[in-house]
């Protein structure tokens, strides 16, 4: 029998191996890991925008059985949610904050938990602890025991009555959706959401909430009083019998596709440029409006766009809509910019307030 003997390694590829090449040759090249997913079909993507629009709406007539004349803060506190964010609802007490954090729960289908801040909560009673435990055999090992931030829906309600040391111990939990306690990491539920209050009145015995936590929060709302019919339907409501449970209209899953879903809503490029020239707009030392300069300490930072191109994505889902435009962003300025600026002493000295310059801002939008 003939031989083959290979001349040389190159020729033992070519004589001894001939497939090799080939196969070499036929491969398929690699798929980049940070290819971005491939957009919906046009039709399909109508009909989930229609009819997420559809269950949008079910859940604010769910809602608006139970909370009266605040359909604002609803739809605000909504578009926060789509946009998998974190609310601060200001207002005085007894205007249904704590009620529409529940009722949100229930029609959302969310685990939610609540918290009462006061001076002497620790930040072990927000995160959890880790405690010594003892087996039937004699071996003790430490065993973590999450606290109520590990739910889908958390309530802070009066968060500037928490110690800076307790407030920091949201920090982590509202950027990074974990907490790490004694070394270990722990991831949080999804979706998660922070909804904190504010009462604006008393201010004595309180922390403020440094600037690096209120940039946390994609919005603040401020919670003013109902109406004279909206109190009156709240006052009967609420002092005759009790009325039907509020259903549960989507869950968990539904709200994280909602948010995937608002992530793909097309933005143009006057929209995009608009949000982009009314937040630069609010910083003293490049603006152009005198009154920027001269009265704003700091202005919002890059994060202030982020939110406000999510929110309008999400504004626009919530009303039905297939792209946002610039109504949105001037309907949305002020609950997003407002809590990103402070105003210096010359502008309190003037009588001028945070919506005003938001205002001064926007009127190159209107």
């Amino acid at each position: 029998m003939r031989r083959t003997r290979c001349a040389s390694p190159k020729a033992a590829e070519r004589r001894c191996r001939p497939g090799l090449l080939k196969a070499a040759s036929t491969k398929e090249p690699p798929v980049p890991i940070s290819a971005p997913p491939p957009a919906p079909a046009p039709d399909r993507f109508v009909a989930e925008v229609e009819r997420l629009g559809r269950s949008l709406e079910a859940v604010r007539e769910g809602i608006g059985h139970v909370i009266f004349g605040q359909r604002e803060v609803i739809e605000l506190t909504l578009i926060t949610l789509l946009s998998g964010g974190h609310v601060l609802l200001i207002g005085v007490p007894g205007l249904a904050k704590t009620r529409l954090v529940e009722t949100l729960g229930i029609v959302l289908g969310l685990d939610d938990k609540r918290i009462q801040c006061t001076p002497d909560l620790m930040p072990a009673d927000i995160l959890g602890s880790e405690v010594l435990e003892e087996s039937e055999t004699g071996r003790r090992s430490f065993r973590f025991i999450p606290g109520p931030v590990f739910c889908q829906l958390l309530m802070a309600d009066e968060i500037n009555r928490a110690s800076p040391r307790t407030q920091s111990a949201l920090l982590q939990a509202m950027q990074e959706r974990r907490v790490s306690v004694a070394g270990h990491s722990h991831p949080l539920p999804e979706p998660f959401h922070v909804l904190a209050t504010q009462n604006p009145l008393e201010q004595e015995g309180t922390y403020p909430l440094p600037e690096a936590q209120l940039d946390r929060f994609l919005m603040q709302v401020d919670v003013g009083y109902p109406d004279r019919d909206a109190e009156r339907r709240m006052m009967i409501a609420t002092t005759g019998p009790a009325g039907l449970p509020v259903p549960t209209v989507l869950g968990p899953a539904d709200l994280l596709a909602a948010q995937r879903l608002v992530r793909q809503i097309p933005v143009g490029e006057t929209v995009v440029d608009g949000i982009l020239g009314l937040v630069r707009r609010g910083r003293p030392d490049s603006s152009e409006i005198a009154e920027v300069r001269s009265h704003v300490a700091w202005g919002p930072g890059p994060r202030a766009s982020q939110a406000l191109m999510l929110a309008c994505r999400a504004r626009a889902v919530l009303d039905g809509r297939l792209a946002p435009s610039l109504d949105d962003v001037l309907a949305l300025a002020k609950p997003v910019l407002r809590h990103r600026m402070a105003l210096n002493f010359a502008a309190r000295a003037d009588g001028l307030t945070v919506d005003d310059i938001i205002d001064r801002l926007c009127e190159p939008l209107a």
